[in-house]
């Protein structure tokens, strides 16, 4: 059995490997029609727009992300070709939320020291915490802002929390964002935090998006001059660079990698791998990974120091993002 792999999923080489699966790791800009077409098994991460022009005439009967969102697969397309697919939801849900707190820990900082170009006036146990979406992400972001003392007001209809956007975004002192990236259907979320949700926020508001580029309208977001704190972007990798000159803080969609995360990814889809071609399960060594693994640095001050290399090189947005060292 032959699988083509992003050659940036840690760990999934090794083990498909163990398990007798010839593995080709390729760039993502390298997974083609022509690079995929003898494979049975195709693993990707967004960088790889999965659809009709990638496998229609490929031996691929399996895909999967090692990534939380689906937006890059074309899902009617798979399932009408009968092609299996699998995600990994949830897998890096507490490193987006530790994103999440390090915007929230930085904000304190800057209301003690410096209030006057501080986003917002008030510290954490007096915030008031809007989450939009709570799912694997936004409950834990929840757990962690009411640990912290914080009021926290919920938005996701589709989870029963029905606390209305406007009502939301005129209470809330910092807003975060944990959907999922949905252009059709019931709950659309292209452009959720858009003017008409901007109109409704008070000076000063945090807007902080760790989801999906596009569940933020970013020129409505420039336009608003809120502070905010970006890490993904429509467009990517050729981001806003306006909206990158304005944002407080900003990184290059990195909220969700740490090493934790990689290993639960990895994980996830090679268990819906071995599933699904009724293999022996196979698990990763955390012990081992972690002992062998090369870490970044996640002192405190590191997603300023993100901030400053992104905004020195803009065009290096897709490099710096490859070259991360997982916290």
């Amino acid at each position: 059995m032959k699988a083509v792999i992003d050659q940036y999923i840690p760990f999934l080489a090794e083990a498909l490997q163990a398990q007798g699966v010839a593995v080709v790791a390729l760039a993502p800009e390298a997974i083609t029609h022509e690079s995929v077409v003898d494979a049975e098994a195709l693993f990707v991460r967004t960088r790889t727009r999965v659809d009709g022009a990638l496998l229609e005439g490929t031996r691929v009967s399996f895909v999967a992300t090692a990534t939380i969102g689906t937006d890059h697969l074309d899902i009617p397309y798979l399932e009408q070709s009968g092609i299996a697919w699998a995600s990994a939801p949830g897998c890096n849900a507490q490193a987006v939320c530790d994103y999440v707190e390090e915007c929230l820990r930085l904000n304190d900082r800057l209301a003690t020291e410096r209030p006057l170009r501080c986003p917002t006036a008030t510290l954490s146990d007096r915030l008031t915490l809007g989450i939009v979406g709570c799912g694997h992400v936004g409950s834990k972001v929840k757990a962690m802002a009411e640990r912290k003392g914080m009021r926290v007001l919920v938005s996701d209809p589709p989870k029963g929390a029905h606390f209305p956007l406007a009502q939301l975004a005129a209470e809330a002192d910092v807003i975060t964002f944990h959907t999922p990236l949905t252009r059709a259907g019931a709950y659309l979320t292209y452009h959720l935090c858009d003017a008409e949700f901007l109109v409704h926020c008070r000076p000063g508001t945090l807007i902080i998006n760790a989801a999906r580029g596009g569940v933020v309208d970013e020129e409505a977001l420039l336009h608003s001059g809120l502070p905010c704190a970006i890490d993904t972007w429509e467009g990517e990798p050729d981001i806003n660079r306006a909206l990158l000159r304005q944002a407080w803080l900003a990184s290059y969609h990195i909220a969700g990698y740490s090493l934790e995360g990689k290993i639960n990814a990895s994980q996830q889809v090679l268990d819906a791998f071995c599933r699904f071609f009724q293999r022996k399960a196979c698990i990763i060594d955390k012990k081992a990974v972690t002992l062998h693994a090369r870490l970044g640095d996640s002192a405190p001050g590191w997603l300023q120091r993100i901030t400053e290399e992104l905004k020195a090189h803009p065009d290096g947005f897709e490099r710096l993002r490859k070259a991360y060292v997982l916290r």
